[in-house]
């Protein structure tokens, strides 16, 4: 079982965003850390490789600093690495970045590909989509749980009010939730084996893909603006003189809560 994990490097969700020149994610941030789903899809890849045996590909797309993100997938058990590093990228729209990583795919022997079910950049939830279209493999989308028989396998798709049962035959592309496990530490052993593993470095020449088909001048998509969050303001006080209840649900309906 030849499983591959895709990860991305992006800001910390916690901190507020910076936006570089061309109001594109700063991808050269400090703050920047591995997205929060995709520790859970390197998670789901490590535990089917403990119950079936193979081995786990880590695939990246991003500047050199990305690969921060890659050594602590291989601090978590991931075998090998490869990571896309190209200038010409900055700027990839999601359908580029699935040219990208499709073609990266193709390098590789695989089975079975597990992402995030979105990035905390952009939330857009759509590669998973986008490179089984474009690699011909089936899609099966938003899991809380994967089960693999043999060349088959069974996914349970989470939604709002419940789940839904997807089967399908390898090889398969699957996205992951938070609530599909829970991501393992890096041992301070894994750390040191980490430094002793394999992680290829691409262009996107070396895939085979001319640079003028990515990057901003190639994408469908252009930010126009941004603007700082706006400060929080000061909350409502509402003094109960036996009306307390009634202001309450009052708000709560302005607001739409109720």
């Amino acid at each position: 079982m030849n499983i591959v994990v895709l990860v991305k490097q992006v800001p910390d969700s916690g901190l507020a965003r910076q936006l570089d020149a061309e109001l594109r994610v700063d991808r050269n941030g400090a703050n920047n850390v591995m997205g929060e789903l995709d520790e859970y899809a390197v998670e789901a890849a490590l535990q089917l490789k403990e119950a079936h045996g193979g081995e786990v590909t880590v695939l990246t797309l991003g500047p050199d600093q990305a690969t921060e993100t890659v050594r602590k997938t291989l601090a978590m058990g991931a075998d090998k690495a490869v990571h896309v590093s190209d200038e010409a990228v900055a700027g990839s729209d999601a359908l580029a970045t699935s040219k990208i990583l499709a073609a990266a795919l193709g390098r590789l022997e695989w089975d079975l590909v597990i992402a995030g079910a979105e990035s905390t950049d952009s939330g857009m939830g759509v590669m998973a989509h986008m490179l089984a279209a474009r690699t011909g493999a089936a899609a099966a989308t938003g899991a809380r749980k994967i089960e693999l028989d043999g060349d088959a396998i069974t996914v349970e798709h989470q939604r709002e009010n419940g789940y839904d049962v997807l089967t399908a035959s390898l090889p398969a592309i699957v996205s992951v939730w938070d609530t599909i496990n829970t991501p393992r530490y890096p041992s301070l052993k894994g750390i040191m084996a980490a430094k002793r593993k394999k992680v290829e470095t691409l262009t996107v020449a070396d895939l085979g893909i001319d640079p003028s088909e990515v990057g901003a001048g190639a994408a469908t998509t252009e930010v126009l603006t941004a603007a700082d969050r706006p400060e929080r303001s000061a909350g409502q006080i509402v003094t109960d003189e036996g009306e307390g209840g009634r202001k309450l649900a009052a708000f709560l309906a302005a607001e739409k809560f109720i």
